[in-house]
């Protein structure tokens, strides 16, 4: 019964067994670890290994609670292992039927061992494999209850799929495969020299793997390295965000926060970006004994830690030139090549001379191209600029860009906004941003409670440049607005300031003041619909190539996409 009472702890569901099971092949040095599941892991479960394997009295060992523990008392707080309770086995097959056979790597026999429902079997001959394989059979037999618990038969072995992605992760030397009904899921070899990269690649997915920069640093005596993609890049779901500490797959609510703290003001809420990351420190700096899961882990110092993964995310992010903003293959192969109604063209051309040809259709582009302002773009600007030189103004709201090797197409709107709001971030670092005092204070109309919420917000508001205060129920006098912002509707950023504040969940002082700035940059930013001039254009485009996260707007969207010339060509049949 106690045993069943720790298998609550320490098997969840199906995947937890191949978590565990998997964890002690890692252990014992195996370099190929195989995996067999049917009907989502409750009828079988199979893990197959090369690893060190057992002799017979080990494998009596095995199955018995904390006979095989890994800890001393010296080792509690310098944990090695990926294992080291001696847990698993008797908890798995005191609710299941399980069989394990192991052969010790320089032993001459093949042992087994079985046991259901905690009553174990005593060891016998079993014909000759390499290293060990556990077969799980009936999983929670032995507690019927439990398998109310269990969700679909898919779901299960989705769950379980993502266990080996994040143990593959962990360990790239080591091959992974993992089969449900016969059907090949995960099939990856060992990387060479252990390539994680490779391995990350392999994983996540070409696609994933393009849209990521790589990021590393650390503090003291803790290091990290990974990959984060780019906040164009995102999901609606977090199942893309990998975390390893010195080399055992966790996931934690404090490096969670550590990423939202990273992308707090480059992502669109409820948006996850995919992170792959590794940290390494001295076991003595970690407790992984926090849970029977060993999903959760406890740092010395996790300020440290949160500060260090935050820095090297955003510096990484900041400094990246490369965009996710290019067109995929998928997106290309969507666009329309051929005009839906090739007649109608025709007859719109069909009393045209040949050799009239081609003045005719200058004439008709630049009537019903209207919108597309290309008059004194000059043509000497160096289109060797990472963002090219601009040449048109698109519906004036796009600015056409030209660079070496394609185009850029650069939303005016969402860039400058960017622009604007690392400009006041800056500007706000350390010291209070400028103001500029109203020569007419400006008297706002609100409702009660947004008068409320500003009149308690006012401190923090000053500091941002935004000086104002309650005048009389249902009313705010503004005296001072950041200087950046002059010019702006000053009514319209008032009410968006305080339906801001009503709408703020952050959980700290520095995401609040991001997510105002926010508010406030898109008041000053060139709004669409108004026309710019070539130095305008060219000088939003200087600006944006030594501007920090100048690819997204305030919101995550991007703020300009990159296409190709061999896209370009593509989309003709050139290529």
């Amino acid at each position: 019964m106690a045993n069943r009472i720790a298998a609550g702890e320490v098997v969840e569901r199906p995947a937890s067994v191949v978590k565990e099971l998997a964890e002690n092949a890692l252990d014992a040095g195996a370099r190929q670890i195989d995996i067999a599941f049917r009907d989502g892991g409750r009828s079988l479960i199979r893990i197959s290994d090369d690893g060190e394997g057992m002799e017979r009295d080990e494998l009596d060992l095995a199955v018995e609670r904390h006979a095989t523990s890994k800890l001393s008392d010296d080792d509690l707080i310098d944990i090695k292992t990926l294992g080291f309770r001696g847990e698993a086995l008797p908890s798995i097959g005191s609710v299941s039927r399980l069989s394990l056979i192991s052969h010790a790597r320089n032993g001459n026999d093949t042992w087994r061992i079985e046991m259901a429902g905690g009553k174990k079997l005593p060891p016998s001959p079993a014909p000759r494999i390499e290293g060990t394989t556990v077969e799980v059979r009936d999983l929670f037999f032995a507690v019927p209850a439990r398998l109310k618990f269990l969700r679909s038969a898919r779901a299960e072995t989705a769950e379980a799929a993502d266990v080996v992605r994040r143990l593959a992760l962990a360990a790239p030397n080591v091959g992974f495969s993992f089969t449900s009904e016969e059907r090949v899921l995960i099939d990856l070899q060992p990387e060479a020299e252990g390539d994680r990269r490779r391995r990350i690649e392999r994983v996540m997915g070409e696609e994933v793997f393009a849209n990521m920069v790589d990021f590393e640093g650390g503090r003291d005596s803790v290091k990290l390295w990974g990959l984060a993609s780019l906040p164009t890049y995102h999901r609606a779901q977090g199942g893309l965000q990998f975390f390893f500490v010195n080399g055992r797959p966790v996931r934690d609510k404090l490096l969670l926060g550590a990423i939202r703290g990273a992308y707090a003001d480059l992502l669109m809420r409820g948006r996850f970006p995919a992170v792959c990351l590794f940290i390494d420190c001295p076991n003595t700096f970690v407790d992984v004994n926090v849970h029977p899961a060993k999903a959760e882990v406890r740092f010395r110092d996790s300020g440290l830690v949160r500060g260090a993964i935050i820095s090297s995310i955003r510096e990484a992010l900041g400094g990246s030139r490369k965009t996710s903003q290019g067109l995929s293959s998928g997106v290309l192969s969507a666009i329309r090549t051929v005009p839906r109604n090739t007649s109608t063209i025709e007859r719109s051309f069909a009393g045209f001379a040949p050799q009239g040809l081609a003045e005719e259709q200058s004439h008709f582009a630049m009537d019903n191209v209207a919108s597309a302002r290309v008059a004194d773009i000059p043509l000497h600007e160096d289109v060797r600029h990472p963002l090219g030189a601009a040449r048109a103004q698109l519906h004036e709201n796009y600015i056409l860009a030209q660079t070496e090797d394609g185009i850029v197409i650069v939303d005016q709107h969402a860039a400058h906004e960017r622009l604007v709001y690392e400009g006041l971030k800056a500007e706000g670092a350390g010291h209070r941003i400028a103001t500029q005092p109203l020569l007419i204070p400006d008297v706002i109309d609100l409702d009660a409670a947004s008068v409320e919420r500003l009149a308690n917000a006012s401190t923090l508001l000053a500091e941002l440049g935004l000086v104002l205060e309650a005048f009389g129920d249902g009313s705010v006098v503004v005296r001072e607005v950041p200087a950046a912002l002059s010019g702006a509707n000053i009514a319209r950023l008032v009410r968006d300031v305080a339906d801001d504040l009503a709408e703020d969940k952050s959980s700290t002082v520095e995401e609040r003041v991001n997510h105002l700035l926010a508010t406030m940059a898109c008041h000053h930013s060139v709004r669409s619909g108004r026309q710019l001039r070539p130095e305008e254009m060219n000088a939003l485009l200087r600006k944006m190539e030594v501007t920090p996260n100048s690819g997204q707007c305030n919101h995550g969207r991007p703020t300009y996409i990159e296409l190709k010339l061999s896209d370009i060509e593509r989309l003709f049949g050139r290529s």
